[in-house]
């Protein structure tokens, strides 16, 4: 009996768990495994389609604004504070986990169009219709905050600095520096404001009547690139004062963001539907150009990871691309979510925030099948195999299929229809021209989706 005993103890040393069964060990010759790559491939088709089965992206809504939220920002140090604002002048602090309004900063009387949060991430700048730019203190929020009951209301803030425009009108946008007590505002002209001065150190103008959106570039924090009402995308420099280069394309573009891994890649949201994505040291032609919006992109913003970005559209709809790819990874979407005005991607890139029109925050995950919670080494191990396999059979059809199709509102999948016949038709008529003119007469026709939105670049 003590044998028996001694055995069951040391069987148990070799297993997880009671329940599990015993380690076999395996001999990898492929030799010995005629069939190999077909379980592999079977696999990989059955854990794409898990994927879709346990894809459910929304995490939940952060309610209390009363208006629709037209900006977001997200804190470089905390991963649980997100700051919005509201077309009513309301700005909320929020707790993420918790969902919750941590304080709320009153002052702005029309619609707040900017906020941002500092790199050190104790102030808040905000800009709006009122042609004021106000610097708000954020403190850093208690456990008593955090999970404090429904009923009791967030306290108010008061802006440490209130500063005027001086150009005349409101303002746009609103960006910080990412190594100084700096912000640069949007509105009829480009202007630099120091944290602690109520008047702009610099003014940057260039022919254009509104300045739409204004970021600085995180590697290189320097440079900052602009989008105007006159269809420009301008490039400027800090330290020399002077702007860089300019772009005109055929629309116009409503918001920029910089790839934080790559200090010369940008991606602009532009009213045709599409996105571009720019090499600022060439830009004659678009590295990428991503489709698949039906209307305007309002917004767009970068993983941490520089890997993919999200973007959000005025056809309801927010959606994930990789950083190269022509089409979007994925999409999402709610009935009751109205007009996305704002994205943006958490600092840990597992999350996306989306602020809509129907007065909601919402968050989701960034990996729609993703399994919340802590996973066991098993479980991690298993993740990755899985995740290995749709990378290598990913171009196989079957596969390829079920990755790419995606369930979309009647209206949206009824809209993509309409554009990919007029696309085609677009297509055939320029076929047609060619090959009925004289040679070589209408070759400028044909020109790369890379380069046909693009009109003129000036430096």
């Amino acid at each position: 009996m003590k044998v028996k005993a001694i055995s069951r103890v040391e069987e148990d040393f070799t297993r997880e768990c009671k329940s599990d069964i015993l380690k076999v060990h395996r001999n990898l010759d492929p030799a010995l495994h005629p069939m190999h790559r077909a379980k592999e491939y079977k696999r990989a088709l059955n854990a794409t389609k898990l994927d879709k089965v346990f894809a459910k992206p929304f995490i939940g809504a952060m309610e209390g604004h009363s208006d629709g939220v037209t900006c977001l920002a997200k804190s470089p140090v905390r991963l649980s504070a997100v700051v919005s604002g509201a077309a009513d002048g309301e700005i909320r602090l929020w707790d993420v986990p918790s969902r919750r309004t941590l304080r709320t900063l009153c002052g702005h009387r029309g619609a707040v169009r900017g906020v941002a949060v500092t790199h050190a991430g104790d102030r808040c700048v905000s800009c709006g219709d009122d042609a004021t730019v106000r610097v708000w203190r954020l403190p850093p929020a208690g456990l008593g905050e955090t999970f404090s009951s429904g009923g009791v209301a967030p306290p108010s803030v008061d802006a440490d600095l209130v500063c005027h425009s001086k150009t005349g009108g409101g303002f746009r946008d609103v960006d910080c520096h990412w190594g100084k007590n700096t912000h640069a505002t949007a509105g009829a002209a480009v202007e630099l404001w120091h944290a602690d001065r109520s008047e702009p150190t610099d003014t940057f103008r260039w022919g254009v009547d509104t300045v739409l959106s204004v970021r600085f570039n995180p590697v290189e924090p320097d440079v900052f690139a602009s989008c105007g009402s006159d269809r420009s995308i301008a490039l400027y420099d800090v330290r020399t004062q002077t702007p860089i280069r300019k772009l005109v394309m055929q629309n116009k573009c409503t918001k920029l963001a910089w790839n934080p891994m790559e200090a010369f890649n940008f991606t602009v949201a532009n009213e045709d539907t599409n996105l571009y994505s720019y090499d600022m040291r060439k830009l004659t032609i678009a590295t990428c150009v991503h489709r698949d919006f039906v209307s305007a992109v309002l917004d767009v913003d970068y993983s941490p990871t520089g890997r993919e970005f999200v973007a959000g559209s005025y056809d309801r709809t927010i959606r994930i691309f990789d950083y190269n790819g022509g089409h979007s990874r994925d999409v999402y979407h709610l009935k009751r979510m109205q007009r996305v005005f704002c994205a943006r991607f958490s600092m840990d890139g597992t999350y996306v925030l989306s602020g809509s029109d129907d007065m909601n925050v919402r968050g989701w995950k960034a990996d729609s099948s993703a399994q919340l919670g802590t996973l066991l080494p098993r479980e991690k191990r298993k993740k990755q195999y899985q995740a290995a396999l749709k990378e290598r059979f990913k171009h196989m059809p079957e596969i390829k299929r079920i990755r790419r199709h995606h369930h979309v509102p009647k209206a949206i999948h009824k809209a993509q229809k309409l554009r990919r016949t007029m696309t085609t038709a677009e297509t055939r008529k320029k076929k047609n021209r060619v090959e009925h003119s004289a040679p070589g007469a209408e070759k400028k026709e044909f020109k790369p989706a890379r380069k046909d939105r693009i009109v003129a670049e000036v430096e």
